[in-house]
């Protein structure tokens, strides 16, 4: 970004928004907060605009509710000085497929997908029209392993990642960059919130480090940023693998394999 554009910011009472919100505030970036837990943004805001002199609007909403969502979507479209979406807020559920509750599921799917993409949609064509501007969508290594077992948060974390390629494709030519950030186990209260005890995991990344390494991608326009991915090289192997898949695809006819043979 050529200026210091205002940063709106879901999720951002605690873990990955919270430290967002913190971070791009040292930067000196108006902010725009949003969460359900208004106590816990206020406190936040008022921390930020006295340390860092910046200017920080608090919106406490639900974005399963799309009425509340509505108000979210409204200030991206109509507000020109919001140049940055992170679109962060997540939930996770514990249990199995067959044990989770059908009303959770749905909830889960809402807010993981649904709110995220509705956001997206509302300030993307400002922000190509403009020319300028970044969406940062928050995914999962989960979204790239289903034998991990979280099998409906982890297809909501596929649909993050496909999503953000799709739109990098697309509006990366009009001056939009797209990021998707893919943490692994990281140190925040969704873990808890979903029922899960964090400890019993062997490695657990610190929220703080996360986002420090997801601003360096984010700084070096990368579309894809994987902090706990140790050797990049993994990436682009998997990368080039779906690349050679679909050039093998061959629309016209079935593969000799599910050919039935003539009678």
């Amino acid at each position: 970004m050529t200026h210091r554009s205002t940063v709106l910011i879901t999720g951002a009472s605690s873990g990955i928004g919270a430290t967002y919100a913190d971070r791009f505030a040292s930067r000196g970036h108006d902010l725009v907060l949003v969460a359900r837990d208004r106590a816990r943004l206020q406190t936040r805001a008022a921390r930020l605009r006295a340390e860092c002199g910046v200017a920080v609007d608090v919106l406490a909403v639900d974005p399963t509710q799309a009425s509340e969502l509505a108000a979210v979507e409204a200030r991206l479209r109509d507000d020109s000085r919001i140049g940055i979406l992170i679109n962060n807020a997540g939930i996770a559920q514990s249990g199995s497929f067959i044990e989770q509750a059908a009303d959770g599921v749905e909830r889960l799917i809402t807010l993981n997908t649904i709110a995220l993409t509705r956001l997206a949609r509302a300030i993307a064509p400002r922000l190509a029209k403009v020319g300028d501007g970044a969406i940062v969508n928050i995914g999962s290594v989960v979204g790239l392993a289903p034998e991990l077992g979280m099998t409906v948060y982890g297809a909501t974390k596929a649909f993050v990642l496909f999503l953000s390629q799709g739109m990098s494709l697309e509006l990366a030519p009009k001056g939009v960059y797209i990021q998707a950030v893919l943490p692994a186990a990281t140190r925040t209260e969704i873990w808890e919130r979903a029922g899960f005890d964090i400890n019993t995991l062997p490695e657990v990344m610190d929220v703080g480090e996360l986002v420090d390494a997801a601003l360096v991608g984010f700084d070096r326009r990368e579309p894809v940023t994987i902090p706990p991915l140790h050797e990049a090289g993994r990436w682009d192997s998997l990368q080039a693998a779906r690349q050679g898949l679909l050039a093998e695809l061959r629309q016209a006819h079935a593969a000799a394999r599910y050919q039935v043979p003539a009678p």
